[in-house]
């Protein structure tokens, strides 16, 4: 089975059915393993704020959500989260956050400074949402190494039910080609499972990326929130997101492909099902563990009462007794 010739008719195909996942799960694991071995990267994830102007529909810490306890990390906890991080041997940091204007550039830019040159041999993963060029490139300027922004689906019709008016998927896919140009290292993604997405949406998705050729994939499964429109509607399955992880490393065998917490949310061993798949990378919380639930974009996120190193301790018997071995180094993304 060769993924990279299937038309768009023959992959929709694969992309519905169990029958090929156990070729699918050995052929993608073979791949990684020629290009990554069995070396699987930490990324010590800083969730700074569940401060966000926008209303996507899906997302728990959407700006009409008046349930959320909202919350901002001051300068100082970033830096005690990196401090700390880095005696556990994590040398990337994702700053993650809603899209808040409290986070001027001037901010973003002086905490980014202050990481790298704290800690030069790090590197500084962005994900703050869509921005403009000057933003993006100030960011860059400061020392921000790559920038982390899920298109979520690449159909018009389909996105245009999943974000509010005013929101345009035109923007955010400008806005990642603008990032490449800028010379970020560039993730993408989306969800699957989602309201109303088809095998044909998910085809989309795989062709948008090809086209983008990103450094870095994330998908997770659709996990509904209980203070949204999609409360009621069916979350995204295990083992279609472990299928199009498989079917992901197949089509870009150079990628950095998280195993999600999202997969740990919904399987018991999904994040281990998600490396035996093909993914090599994993993101233990460095986030204050006061904040940590308060971080909830869909619910009964894992890993929210635990401290940065018994996460990461955690992580790292979970990952070796599958058989990949955590590795603390960058971990950027091999040339193609």
């Amino acid at each position: 089975m060769d993924i990279n010739i299937m038309t768009d008719r023959e992959l929709a195909e694969i992309i519905s059915t169990d029958k090929y996942d156990g070729e699918l799960i050995a052929q993608a694991d073979r791949v990684r393993r020629e290009n990554y071995g069995t070396d699987v990267y930490l990324r010590g994830l800083i969730e700074i704020c569940n401060v966000c102007k926008n209303d996507c529909l899906y997302c728990g810490i959407r700006r009409s959500n008046g349930h959320v306890d909202r919350y901002r990390l001051s300068r100082e906890d970033i830096m005690n989260c990196c401090e700390n991080g880095y005696a556990l041997g994590f040398r990337t940091f994702v700053l993650q956050g809603g899209e808040d204007p409290y986070y001027s550039d001037g901010v973003i830019c002086s905490i980014v400074s202050e990481i790298k040159e704290k800690y030069p041999d790090c590197a500084v993963t962005l994900s703050l949402g869509e921005k403009e060029r000057e933003s993006y490139a100030a960011y860059r300027a400061a020392g921000a190494d790559r920038y982390l922004l899920r298109h979520e689906t690449a159909n018009e019709e389909h996105y245009a039910r999943l974000h509010p008016e005013g929101m345009s998927l035109k923007h955010r896919k400008d806005c990642l080609f603008i990032l490449k140009e800028l010379g970020y290292q560039v993730g993408s993604g989306f969800m699957v499972g989602s309201p109303w997405q088809t095998a044909e949406n998910l085809v989309e998705d795989l062709r948008f990326l090809q086209t983008l050729e990103p450094d870095m994939i994330g998908i997770g499964p659709f996990i509904p929130h209980r203070d949204t429109p999609f409360r009621d509607f069916p979350g995204g399955t295990l083992e279609q997101t472990v299928r199009m992880v498989a079917i992901l490393r197949l089509m870009f065998p150079y990628a950095l492909i998280p195993s999600t917490t999202a997969l740990g949310t919904i399987h018991p061993l999904g994040r281990e099902m998600g490396l035996k798949a093909g993914a090599n990378v994993v993101m233990p919380n460095l986030s204050p563990v006061r904040v940590r639930k308060l971080y909830e974009l869909y619910d009964n996120k894992i890993c929210t009462g635990e401290e940065a190193a018994e996460c990461r301790n955690c992580l790292e018997n979970r990952i070796t007794n599958a058989g990949y071995k955590v590795v603390s180094a960058r971990g950027d993304v091999k040339k193609r």
